[in-house]
């Protein structure tokens, strides 16, 4: 999949540059990334390394995040940040690191979001589904270049 022109990247970097306000901005983006792929939930997170927590700023499915804030090392959430890489797991029933939200969850991926140098995740994309493997490998290339489209709304 060649995701330089892909409807998704254009629809974030529209609302990414026409953004007055960060949190509707990126309540828009979590609209959006949900749409596109049909998934059952999308939460965007913000990491607060001072207090080490990980916090949701919003999501987009049925029902709010059973853990809107948690630990800086929990999670698969956790897993992202610390190896500063995307964490796609196909059955999330097999993966301990899975902090269950939801029953009907079968896949998750985490992706991260990093400062302007790539140095440090700021924040994540979470995107969770019914389906086991939901993320096929081109599914997480065009992920991680949203993440890359939506950084500058992380940029502090």
């Amino acid at each position: 999949m060649n995701t330089r022109n892909h409807p998704l990247l254009v629809q974030l970097e529209n609302i990414v540059s026409a953004a007055r306000d960060r949190e509707a901005a990126i309540h828009e983006i979590a609209l959006a990334i949900r749409s596109s792929g049909n998934y059952r939930w999308v939460g965007l997170y913000d990491v607060d390394y001072a207090a080490g927590l990980v916090r949701n700023v919003t999501w987009n499915g049925a029902g709010a995040p059973e853990y809107p804030v948690f630990p800086l090392g929990k999670g698969l959430t956790g897993a992202a940040i610390a190896q500063r890489q995307s964490i796609n797991v196909g059955d999330v029933s097999a993966d301990a690191r899975y902090l269950t939200a939801f029953g009907s969850t079968r896949s998750e991926i985490i992706v991260p979001i990093f400062d302007q140098y790539g140095k440090t995740v700021l924040g994540t994309i979470d995107v969770e589904s019914e389906q086991p493997n939901a993320f096929e490998r081109d599914i997480q290339h065009l992920l991680e270049a949203c993440s890359a489209v939506i950084q500058p709304l992380w940029n502090r």
